[in-house]
């Protein structure tokens, strides 16, 4: 796990970058590998690559990058885990490929010079890297499917820019710092900024399950060479018993968690008191793990109630015989390390202080790595989204199909006082209607209409036709499933899930040099697994898991209601009548505030490139 960032100077009439800036974005990534750094520079010196280093698989200077290929042609920076790597590795010898480190960059390599694009198929792992090939003088992209590992590109028709995060970019001192309303629409709408946006115009995203090619005409367009939705598609042609349900996701499950634990470092767990992590756990002794190491959070606030994961985590460790570390969190602590908060915050969200606090934890404990039951509900249908969002559809297509009724509907709702009732209830003849409509109803903090309390009409009405909402869940579906429940995992995956819960579990991971690994987000796992989606009956997914492991979980745990990973944020920031009124709504629209702040706001001059 690693920072990269580059500069290709691809126009004939563009000025040769600096080293400074290489050197300013490279390091303002420290975070992200303080175990070592390098930097790269083509013979003509308009292209540069720069690498921080986590080392994780061969730690030795052999796994240090930039690193080039034996022939000297091929040179990649590379942020991630190829986690069937010795699998790679033995195909690519029995075809004479001549390997000189036990590094799973090293195979990117070779596959790239095998296979070009088409390597990309054969990968299983989190991974964004950028490979420059100096006979063709062309930089090629790419991004892991569920878009875990973040990459990040700029180009202002002269100078291509990438790197694993927007602040890094920003700290080159080459772009400009202007909002992106479309970023900052989108925000305020879910949460979380959805990709390709970010909040600031000059930056975009490579879309999750793309690479792009840029060469002396500049960046082409992304190329997408899969999607969570067409796997799900896709896998509706295989037909599964029933009765192999819980055979299959135990398989399946067992054989992403031995995967996830390739390492040269000792592999710990988060764990809640929720069935995802604590299946994690049992499968990681399954797999072989005898040293566990595992991570709960508690807090003052929750003790005693149902939202304290502490008591029921302890009883988990002591039946799947982990050393366990209860870390509790204050205000006061919270209070003290906001300021860091917001600054590794790459991108605002309304989320991610839980993993903050527990990737904190983690790396006090003397851990790299650390596994987390993050994916579990996107893929086997643990969130009400799954009832809720097919329900209304099914109630809401007709009358939302009539001419101007969502408007009067909405009139109506408001002028009665519904919205005191739920600030949603207005909207939902408006977009109850469609898989799209009634996944941001699900997802929102604030709907379309409700944007003018907190920005200008000017920004909402150039964010909603640059952001174009319900354009981006829709395509989110496509191809679209013939199940109600394949659609929504397509919608929670590629939505909530990649636009919120992975991108925090990055930032907030790697601002304290700690891989965040996620065995229920892996391509191979929903590969096997997406045939039941559409069979699975609310809960059996769930329960299927918490049996996956040869001792099941305990039935306290197997049969809790889902609390979700929550930290006592609202009490912490928000007013004091939304924190008393206890409105979790009041409480994240409150926290947005805070994060939207800090990401308008200019990077200090110090961490800003001169040059």
């Amino acid at each position: 796990m690693c920072g990269i960032n580059g500069v290709f100077a691809y126009h004939p009439s563009s000025g040769a970058p600096s080293e400074s800036e290489l050197l300013a974005v490279r390091d303002y990534m420290r975070a992200r590998g303080p175990d070592g750094s390098g930097a790269w520079w083509d013979s003509s010196r308009r292209l540069g690559l720069g690498h921080r280093r986590l080392a994780i698989i061969d730690l030795s200077p052999r796994g240090a990058q930039p690193m080039a290929s034996a022939c000297g042609r091929y040179v990649i920076v590379f942020n991630g885990e190829i986690y069937n790597y010795p699998a790679l590795r033995r195909t690519l010898e029995a075809v004479g490929r001549k390997f000189v480190s036990d590094s799973d960059t090293e195979a990117l390599l070779h596959l790239y010079a095998l296979k070009g694009a088409a390597m990309l198929a054969d990968l299983r792992g989190m991974f964004a890297f950028a490979i420059w090939d100096n006979r063709a003088r062309t930089l090629f992209l790419a991004r892991d499917p569920y878009g875990i590992k973040p990459l990040y590109t700029a180009n202002d028709g002269w100078t291509f820019r990438f790197a694993s995060q927007v602040k890094a970019l920003l700290a080159s001192g080459k772009l400009s710092n202007d909002a992106e309303p479309a970023g900052v629409v989108g925000f305020h709408l879910w949460g979380s900024v959805p990709e390709p946006f970010t909040v600031h115009r000059d930056v975009r995203a490579l879309p999750a399950g793309h690479w792009q090619l840029v060469d002396s005409a500049g960046p082409r367009e992304p190329v997408a060479y899969t999607s969570i939705a067409k796997v799900i598609f896709e896998s509706s042609k295989e037909r599964i018993n029933p009765a192999d349900t819980n055979a299959r996701i135990r398989a399946a499950a067992l054989d992403s968690v031995g995967a996830h634990l390739l390492a040269d470092v000792d592999v710990g767990l988060f764990l809640s008191a929720g069935v995802d992590s604590t299946a994690l756990l049992g499968l990681m002794r399954d797999a072989g793990q005898s040293e566990i190491q595992a991570i709960t959070l508690a807090f003052e606030e929750f003790l005693g109630t149902a939202e304290d994961e502490a008591p029921l985590a302890r009883q988990a460790a002591e039946i799947y015989g982990a050393r366990h570390v209860v870390r509790t969190v204050t205000e006061a602590e919270f209070r003290v390390d906001l300021p860091a908060i917001l600054h590794a915050m790459d991108q605002p969200s309304i989320d991610g202080v839980n993993t903050w606090f527990v990737s904190k934890a983690a790396r006090e404990a003397g851990l790299k790595v650390a596994l987390s039951g993050l994916g579990g509900d996107e893929l086997l249908g643990g969130y009400p989204s799954f009832i809720d969002i097919p329900r209304w559809v099914n109630w809401l297509r007709l009358p939302a199909a009539i001419p101007g009724a969502g408007r009067l509907f909405r009139s109506a709702a408001l002028a009665i006082g519904l919205d005191k009732r739920s600030p949603k209830l207005p909207g939902m003849l408006s977009h109850g209607g469609s898989y799209a409509g009634a996944y941001l109803l699900r997802r929102s903090v604030l709907l379309p209409f409700e944007l003018k309390t907190v920005l200008d009409r000017d920004v909402i009405e150039d964010g909603l036709r640059r952001l174009a909402p319900l354009n981006i869940v829709r395509g989110s579906m496509q191809p679209l499933s013939s199940s109600p429940a394949g659609r929504v995992a397509a919608l929670e995956s590629s939505n909530y899930m990649r636009n919120q819960l992975l991108r925090d579990a990055d930032w907030a991971g790697m601002a304290h040099s700690l891989e965040i690994r996620t065995p229920l987000v892996d391509i191979e796992l929903l590969r096997t697994l997406a045939p039941l989606i559409p069979q699975l009956r609310p809960g059996s997914g769930k329960a299927a898991l918490a049996a996956a492991p040869s001792q099941p979980l305990p039935s306290a745990i197997r049969d809790r209601r889902k609390t979700g990973f929550v930290v006592p944020t609202g009490r912490w920031t928000a007013s004091a009548s939304a924190a008393t009124a206890g409105s979790k709504g009041a409480a994240s629209r409150a926290w947005a505030k805070v994060v939207i702040s800090d990401a308008a706001a200019p990077l200090p001059r110090d961490t800003v490139a001169v040059g």
